[in-house]
C-alpha cells in the first residue's frame, strides 16, 4: 500500500475504533472499510477517501467542499463519492464523512 493510503487507512481506523459490525477487505488494489458486509470508506492510494453515502445523500455531499464525483474506470458510481485529502486533514473533518457514510450504509440490510 502507498504511504497516504496506509496513513489514511490507520486514522479511519483510529476513528471506527474496535467496532465489531465494521471490517476490512481488500478491493480497488487497497482495502475498504464494510459495515456489516457493505461498503462504507476506503482510503485512495493518493490519500483520497471514498465515501458510499448513498443516492439520497449524494447531492449534499457533493456540496461539500473537496468532494466530487466517484470516476472509477471512466465510470460514474452513484451514490459514492471522493473526498480531497486537503479536506480530511483533522480526524474531525474525517469522523464527518465516514458519518455520513454510516448513516446511509447502516441502514442497509447486512449481507
Amino acid at each position: 500500500m502507498t504511504e497516504e493510503r496506509e496513513a489514511l487507512a490507520e486514522r479511519i481506523r483510529s476513528i471506527i475504533g474496535d467496532d465489531p459490525n465494521i471490517t476490512e477487505k481488500k478491493m480497488f488494489g487497497g482495502i475498504a472499510f464494510m459495515l456489516n458486509g457493505n461498503m462504507l470508506v476506503g482510503p485512495h492510494k493518493d490519500g483520497t477517501l471514498m465515501a458510499r453515502v448513498g443516492p439520497d445523500l449524494y447531492e449534499e455531499a457533493l456540496s461539500r467542499p473537496g468532494a466530487r464525483v466517484m470516476d472509477f474506470t471512466g465510470k460514474t458510481m452513484k451514490g459514492f463519492i471522493h473526498v480531497h485529502p486537503d479536506k480530511i486533514t483533522d480526524d474531525e473533518a474525517l469522523a464527518t464523512w465516514i458519518a455520513l457514510a454510516t448513516e446511509f450504509v447502516g441502514a442497509l440490510p447486512a449481507k
